[in-house]
């Protein structure tokens, strides 16, 4: 074989590796419908890229649904905004340590003409009360989210039996936010939404904030890399890398920077 064709190959071959090496080069990150429909990722994750190298692969689930994939072994990183779930999955050998990341709030939005009366209230519960008494409508994503998670909590302390009250003014989609917030939209009903997705929503129509302000409403995120000794396919290194950039003073001002019609979305409180 002549020289000069021995070495195209060899040039031809050698970038063939390096592309799939390159290729190679991604983490799996379970998380979740907020973080991807606020678009954080879209901002986020480039930047992520161009520092590190690393491609980043998201699959947006309900909280719930997330860490039980990654139970499953089917992610490296978990991003999730539900506490006590993510503190057992860490309990539990699945996840190597949880640390904060970010927080936001939830808001309860509802239509203009507030049949529940609740427009103005800084009192989740009380509006929640008001809601059933009033069997004002209520679409709630009906899955194990994050948000779900935190609107069970707040219906439980207004003593409020929801599985009573299900196909009548209280309506399940089983879907994710923007999906709820859609159909919340469409029918009248007020819907429990985290901050962020309710800025990034476009189809608002007469639909505004009704409740906001609570205490309880405080939504925080936190990011766990998966444990390899229960999942010894993770990419421990890369998870790692990524865990450690998003907590890092680089990865906190990415996520500071992001802001939608001038407001900002999520605001960083990862530990120094």
């Amino acid at each position: 074989m002549p020289k000069k064709l021995r070495l195209t190959i060899a040039v031809l071959i050698s970038g063939l590796l390096v592309q799939a090496h390159a290729a190679d080069k991604f983490i799996l990150v379970q998380s979740t419908t907020s973080t991807q429909n606020s678009g954080l990722f879209d901002h986020l994750l480039p930047v992520f890229k161009a520092e590190t190298g690393i491609a980043v692969r998201v699959v947006a689930v309900g909280t719930g649904q997330a860490l039980k994939n990654a139970q499953n072994c089917d992610g490296d990183v978990v991003l999730v905004h539900a506490k006590a779930a993510e503190e057992k999955f860490v309990a539990d050998g699945y996840g190597v340590k949880r640390t904060d990341v970010m927080y936001n709030d939830f808001v309860v939005v509802g239509p203009g003409n507030d049949p529940a009366g609740v427009v103005g209230s800084k009192e989740a519960v009380k509006s929640f009360k008001a809601i059933a008494e009033k069997k004002a409508l209520f679409a709630s994503r009906g899955d194990d989210s994050g948000t779900y998670k935190k609107e069970i909590e707040l219906w439980k302390a207004a003593n409020v039996d929801v599985k009573a009250a299900s196909g009548r003014w209280y309506r399940e989609t089983g879907s994710g936010m923007g999906a709820t917030l859609n159909t919340g939209v469409g029918m009248g009903a007020y819907v429990l939404a985290d901050r962020a997705s309710w800025i990034a929503f476009g189809n608002k129509s007469n639909f505004r904030i009704a409740v906001e302000g609570d205490p309880t409403l405080f939504n925080q995120y936190g990011v766990i890399a998966v444990n390899p000794a229960k999942c010894p396919n993770v990419k421990s290194d890369l998870a790692n890398t990524f865990v450690n950039w998003i907590v890092s003073p680089k990865g906190q001002a990415a996520i500071a920077a992001y802001k939608q019609n001038g407001q900002s979305l999520f605001f960083p409180n990862a530990p120094k």
